[in-house]
């Protein structure tokens, strides 16, 4: 109905210099915590640090998508992406690309799309202090599941990924000590944790309003996230940059705004834990179809 959504498919080269600005200002961070007190290094650690490593992870999804360089020179891409993991502390970048894009192809789809929880944390994880252990330790379990649901074989670009993190985490360590280690890998751990930018995890596809398993956020935590909260439009339109979803939104207005959206991740963390009806296992799952490939 509005072809002129197709103008809105193309790469966003900005993408280049923000994110690049992004992991020079974690970089320079970890110079200025290496003194601190412990207890400053924390601090900083949760209010700073673990909002541009968030906000990193979601740099990592716009570059999964090839957004920064383009479909044409999707491995620059895998490159710069290796290249924003560093400050996360954490080697994912590339094999995220591979499993992401199976949550796209094959959504809501049990022991593919690795978004969905296993049947272990909707039994373990269903009562409100369980749920928010699991809310505080998001960044290990959505780190490990892929492994144990549908582990993929290693490739030669994860290898470089994760020989480049540990190199760049040893590099941090020798010349600015442990606070500066510990900062980067707190960060990525309180800010994927118990932090209000973490509701998107559940915001995205758990079933909190109306049985709807994919919701946007249009509040203001957008401006942290490449604009992540527009999850019906990035599902709609993966080829679009982030940063031209809000197009998408006002030019087809009447396809979005009569939805059930979300104007705060903080409320979602709180019902989700609080609402004994709520657990892990608030996704909507669906077989495999008979005429889609696995690749």
């Amino acid at each position: 109905k509005y072809p002129e959504i197709k103008s809105l498919m193309k790469p966003d080269p900005n993408l280049i210099w923000i994110i690049t600005a992004m992991v020079l200002t974690q970089i320079a961070s970890f110079y200025f915590v290496k003194d601190l007190e412990w207890k400053w290094v924390l601090f900083w650690s949760y209010v700073f640090g673990s909002s541009i490593n968030h906000s990193m992870t979601m740099a990592i999804h716009e570059i999964s998508h090839n957004f920064p360089f383009g479909h044409y020179r999707a491995l620059w891409n895998r490159w710069f992406g290796i290249f924003a993991n560093l400050p996360f502390g954490i080697p994912y970048s590339v094999s995220y690309k591979m499993y992401h894009m199976d949550h796209h192809r094959y959504l809501g789809v049990d022991g593919i799309d690795v978004d969905i929880p296993t049947d272990f944390e909707g039994w373990f994880f269903c009562t409100t202090f369980r749920k928010l252990i699991w809310v505080v330790f998001q960044p290990l379990v959505i780190f490990l599941r892929p492994y144990f649901v549908s582990p993929k074989p290693v490739t030669f670009l994860e290898t470089i990924n994760i020989v480049a993190q540990i190199a760049f985490n040893s590099i941090v360590y020798y010349v600015w000590g442990i606070k500066s280690l510990v900062y980067m890998l707190a960060a990525s751990l309180f800010g994927l944790g118990l932090n209000p930018i973490s509701g998107h995890f559940i915001a995205d596809h758990y079933m909190l309003l109306k049985r709807q398993d994919t919701t946007s956020y249009y509040g203001p935590l957008n401006l942290l996230m490449f604009n992540g909260g527009y999850h019906n439009e990035h599902h709609d339109f993966p080829s679009i940059p982030g940063s031209r979803l809000p197009q998408v939104r006002r030019i087809a207005a009447e396809f979005y705004d009569k939805l059930p959206q979300y104007n705060s991740w903080i409320r979602v963390l709180y019902d989700f834990v609080m609402d004994d009806t709520l657990s892990p296992y608030s996704r909507i799952k669906r077989p495999l179809k008979g005429n889609e490939i696995q690749d």
